[in-house]
């Protein structure tokens, strides 16, 4: 093993080579599946990939790009600038235009254009995905995004509408088992059945996750002929090292703070944890998004206007983007912790949520049905008494009990 894939983490070491070696997203890749079918074919269109960490979007991305045998491109869109695409749009067309230096040691095969991956796509801006659009319109690219988050709110209306959105789910543990067994032979190591199912467990659907701890644990205590142990894994977890890797983990419990801190409208302590996922360079959409959701959950019809201005702080930030943007945010910061506080909208209609999965879709009064017909005004349809349009099965039932 070369020094240099010494250096690369141990994820990117095992990443498959080809769709054979590859472990989970039975759904997607199974033989007569869709990425199946699309691998096998060298067929792409674009396509956003939306799932959890570590499930393996990326490792999917570079095999369609190498079943196609087209160029490829990544690029984070954490770090990227519209720069970066440009250059690549220039390298697609030169290879689209016949012209082979950047890409001699490529068979042609299937016509169509470069393959950019672009991770983390809902990190980019609405002027930098509008800035893609043309070229997947002209074929110069073919698009295969990979977002965390809901690509319906993160990714525009255009781009999407000619990207096939697949569905990737976290890894099972009987999965995530098989990837660090994979890894220990590669590390050269062996795990007890104990050390392996923990493992698995931790990983918490995120391949990588459980690779970085084999790897750190591996560091730590591997000995020849020794397989690692469950006590090797834990005594592994204590090190500064490995707590400094967690991002997941003080990702979310930052988030619950902030939340919290809001909830009980100490202004504050709301501005230090916001403070702290801005340093950490949290994405500010993710922010923003908890924000409008907290402005309903937790606000609510004491304060109306904490939903409006907690979207124009979503719109400040998708428009803005950092760094200026953490101002936008420290405004609705101290907005939503000193608003008023109601759950009454949102436990209304939980309650009533209740009630439709309890009794299923119940009749509809006629008062208020839709009578398009000169038949259906016959039946009722659209007349009868107003006072009470809840179903007759739930008449009386209130749910909404004030601000």
């Amino acid at each position: 093993m070369t020094s240099q894939s010494q250096q690369q983490p141990l994820a990117d070491r095992i990443r498959p080579e080809s769709l054979d070696e590859f472990i989970g997203q039975e759904h997607l890749v199974a033989p007569g599946k869709p990425l199946y079918q699309a691998i096998h074919s060298g067929k792409i269109h674009s396509m956003i990939f939306w799932g959890p960490p570590g499930v393996g979007k990326t490792t999917l991305a570079r095999l369609i790009a190498k079943a196609a045998n087209r160029p490829f491109f990544a690029l984070s869109a954490v770090s990227a600038s519209k720069d970066d695409v440009r250059s690549i749009v220039e390298a697609a067309r030169r290879e689209r235009n016949g012209h082979q230096d950047l890409f001699s040691s490529l068979e042609p095969r299937k016509q169509g254009g470069a393959i950019l991956f672009l991770d983390e796509i809902h990190r980019f801006n609405k002027a930098q995905q509008d800035f893609l659009l043309p070229h997947v319109e002209d074929g110069t690219l073919v698009l295969i995004g990979a977002t965390t988050e809901n690509p319906s709110f993160e990714v525009i209306s255009a781009l999407l509408s000619r990207s096939q959105v697949f569905v990737l789910e976290p890894l099972t543990v009987a999965d995530l088992e098989r990837i660090v067994r994979r890894g220990a032979q590669q590390l050269g190591v062996t795990l007890t059945d104990e050390a392996a199912a923990f493992l698995a467990e931790y990983a918490n659907g995120d391949a990588r996750q459980g690779l970085n701890l084999l790897e750190a644990t591996a560091n730590l205590y591997a000995t020849e002929g020794v397989p690692l142990t469950l006590d090797n894994l834990k005594d592994a977890l204590q090190s500064k090292h490995l707590r400094y890797d967690k991002q997941a983990e003080e990702h979310y419990n930052t988030i619950s703070a902030f939340i919290k801190s809001m909830r009980a409208s100490q202004v504050d302590a709301a501005l230090y944890y916001l403070a702290r996922m801005v340093n950490a360079g949290e994405d500010p959409k993710f922010i923003a998004r908890r924000m409008v959701i907290f402005a309903s959950e937790d606000v609510g019809m004491a304060d109306p206007m904490a939903l409006v201005v907690a979207n124009e702080v979503f719109r400040a930030v998708e428009t803005i983007g950092y760094p200026e943007c953490q101002i936008n945010l420290a405004h609705g910061t101290v907005y939503l912790a000193r608003a008023p506080k109601s759950r009454a909208s949102c436990d209304a209609f939980f309650e009533a949520l209740e009630d439709v999965q309890k009794h299923g879709n119940l009749p509809i009064p006629m008062q208020i049905r839709n009578a398009p017909t000169k038949l259906m005004k016959e039946l009722g349809y659209g007349k009868g008494d107003d006072t009470d349009l809840l179903p007759d099965r739930l008449k009386g039932k209130r749910y909404y009990s004030g601000s």
